[in-house]
């Protein structure tokens, strides 16, 4: 069948639009690391037997599960929720609020999606280089860049001892 001059038009338009749909996520994701602030989110515990999948780990928060246990199950809607940060920058839930709640002087924002029957809060893999599993078996943290809006995007893991796991110590 051949492509007319409409046909083509279109599937350009559509692809245009996706190309520029993705480009915008891209450069929200950019912005949040370059302006956001550091925040460390415990990991929930793990199966070891599942927890690496090739060169990624599947993560969990366990403050994920804290933000389920404070809403009205079921729920469906996306929304935000009010964390305080500790010395150590560790995140710990205050309260679960609505999407124009204001936090107080020494609270951050941090949004959550519900997607099927998970809450999610920011990336829930975290890829790494081939033969690096063991390094990242010790991870008991996910550090997050957040923006004052509460946009996350994971930026690495942490130890125990809070150090960034794949890099040497300084």
């Amino acid at each position: 069948m051949p492509m007319t001059p409409m046909r083509n038009g279109v599937l350009w338009a559509v692809l245009v639009a996706v190309l520029a749909a993705a480009n915008w996520a891209i450069v929200g994701k950019e912005r949040t690391i370059a302006n956001g602030e550091t925040m460390l989110v415990a990991l929930a515990p793990l199966d070891p037997r599942s927890l690496l999948q090739g060169d990624y780990m599947v993560l969990r928060y366990a403050i994920a599960g804290e933000i389920e246990r404070s809403l009205d199950a079921p729920f469906s809607a996306d929304g935000v929720a009010v964390v305080r940060l500790d010395e150590n920058d560790v995140a710990r839930l205050v309260r679960v609020g609505g999407s124009t709640d204001d936090p107080g002087p020494d609270e951050r924002l941090l949004r959550f999606r519900k997607r099927g029957e998970s809450l999610r809060i920011a990336g829930e893999a975290y890829f790494f280089e081939e033969g690096q599993a063991q390094t990242y078996a010790r991870a008991s943290f996910g550090e997050l860049t957040v923006d004052s809006d509460g946009e996350a995007v994971l930026t690495g893991l942490r130890d125990s001892q809070y150090n960034r796991l794949g890099e040497p110590p300084p």
